[in-house]
């Protein structure tokens, strides 16, 4: 497949030639706005089928490049292109899309319900999808910037008109919390700015890299985009407005939130924060890794003692977001890898509970964990499901996110054994929190009312069967998504200036 054709270029205006169809389209006319709207997000899948195919997995550089003048006189340029990172994250966004969009059928009312909110629904998430392809393929530092909070728009909507009781609450804390850290992080981008070549050309990420600056000032900048990324990771103690987005949010909107959306705050850190302050990064590191082993231990003993269904899964990826920044900062080729890998595992998990429990709070009405009791009798397919899932979340050996979280975990134990035990015990947390959630749910007596709930229909199925089967396959045979992987972690600690360590896997070998 040729590389010359503008592949991101694409993977970025067809949702939002999407979503102005679907904005053209005559209010009522819900049939054909799902049919459209599933249909472009289909035909962004094959379009990433082919964008990979012209991506060298050989290559540990950034491909696909297109760099076009945007605001010469500011040194702003539309810049796109990826590594096996940011490629295998795009990926994994635009499969999910399709799946919400299926998920979700008939989430916002009938075929003859009054009001037009479908339409409205569907074309903001494409704008999001083109969102977040963009961010993860920016290569302009101002441009990745404007894109990081462009996303915060359809979100906010997303949340704020189509979510729950609280929904306002949670939209404008969730606005608050991310503008907060993107205020700061555009002071850091103009202090970069300043302290390189300037030009036409003066925020593209190649010519950032490698700067020799004041240290100081080199930890102060670090500070300012570490604190935008931690929020929006999210990680202890800038992760309250989480909780709060997911159960107010729909299920569609939860999982593109935390399963994608969030990914982009960890993805900053391991693209941005390492090779651009690389000192500073080294510095920081310590901290950083106490950060990420309390939000291990935090979110999981938080999600334990949920009672909404909705912020116990929002809690869980508190602790995994934990997992990923461990093995960004623990610089071991290893633990970065995994932590990569990580954030595709994460979204495929997080994605297939946040739908499953949407089902069950839709035939139940209620999000409380003690409403429900005694389903795996009533709906066995709905609970091997959730099982399945659950299980991917604990990493279960034999599915994905156990590859990548025993790759953060030996990786980190290389330089960091202290922090690599004690995080460990999230192991153990997430076996608690995810197999007493499905014990409340699907075990036990039958609870009054819930005698006749319907088991998941051929369309939610065919919304869920992918993401297992993809946490099946990747389990058995990561190797692929590992190549993609793999090649920018050596990259990135050539950057950092650090020497790697062998994993404490291979360091036991004679």
């Amino acid at each position: 497949m040729s590389s010359d054709f503008p592949w991101l270029t694409a993977l970025i205006v067809v949702p939002l030639v999407g979503a102005a169809v679907l904005w053209l389209m005559p209010a009522g006319a819900r049939r054909r706005t799902r049919a459209v709207a599933l249909t472009v997000a289909l035909v962004e899948v094959a379009i990433g089928v082919a964008t990979l195919s012209a991506f060298d997995t050989g290559d540990a550089g950034v491909q696909l490049k297109e760099t076009h003048q945007w605001i010469p006189s500011l040194g702003v340029s539309y810049a796109v292109g990826v590594d096996g990172v940011g490629i295998a994250l795009i990926l994994m966004s635009i499969a999910l899309v399709p799946l919400v969009i299926l998920a979700g059928w008939r989430e916002q009312g009938s075929d003859d319900a009054p009001t037009d909110r479908l339409r409205h629904f569907l074309a903001l998430t494409l704008v999001l999808e083109a969102f977040i392809v963009a961010v993860f393929a920016a290569r302009d530092v101002f441009f990745f910037y404007v894109l990081f909070e462009a996303m915060l728009i359809p979100v906010y909507f997303l949340i704020g008109a189509f979510g729950g009781a609280q929904r306002r609450y949670a939209a404008i804390k969730f606005l608050i919390y991310s503008l907060t850290g993107g205020l700061i992080m555009l002071v850091a981008v103009i202090g970069l700015y300043l302290q390189g070549p300037g030009g036409k050309d003066g925020f593209l990420t190649d010519n950032l890299t490698g700067l020799t600056m004041d240290p100081t000032l080199e930890k102060w900048l670090f500070a300012g985009f570490f604190l935008a990324f931690a929020i929006k990771a999210p990680m202890f103690p800038v992760h309250t407005w989480l909780p709060d987005a997911a159960q107010n949010a729909t299920p569609g909107t939860s999982t593109l939130l935390v399963g994608v959306l969030d990914k982009v705050g960890t993805f900053g850190m391991l693209t941005l924060c390492l090779p651009l302050f690389p000192a500073a990064s080294r510095w920081a590191a310590p901290f950083v890794i106490v950060l990420a082993v309390i939000s291990i231990i935090y979110g999981a003993l938080l999600a334990i003692g949920q009672k909404d269904l909705m912020r116990l899964i929002a809690y869980t990826s508190v602790s995994h977001f934990g997992f990923i920044v461990l093995g960004i900062f623990a610089f071991t080729s290893t633990s970065v890898a995994g932590s990569s890998f990580y954030m595709v595992n994460h979204g495929l998990s997080t994605g297939a509970l946040f739908l499953i429990a949407g089902y069950l709070v839709a035939r139940r009405g209620s999000q409380d964990i003690a409403d429900f009791g005694g389903l795996q009798r009533v709906v066995p397919v709905m609970a091997g499901t959730f099982l399945v899932a659950g299980l991917s979340a604990l990493s279960l050996p034999g599915l994905s996110t156990f590859v990548s979280e025993f790759l953060v975990l030996v990786g980190s134990f290389a330089r960091h054994p202290a922090a690599a035990i004690v995080a460990s015990t999230g192991v153990v947390l997430a076996a608690v929190y995810v197999l007493w959630t499905y014990q409340r749910i699907f075990t036990g007596p039958v609870k009054d009312g819930l005698e006749t709930m319907p088991d998941l229909r051929p369309r939610e199925t065919w919304a869920i069967a992918p993401l297992l089967a993809a946490m099946i396959v990747l389990g058995f045979v990561p190797g692929p998504a590992l190549d993609l992987v793999r090649p920018p972690a050596s990259v990135t600690l050539e950057q950092v200036g650090v020497t790697d360590l062998p994993a404490a896997a291979e360091g036991s070998n004679p």
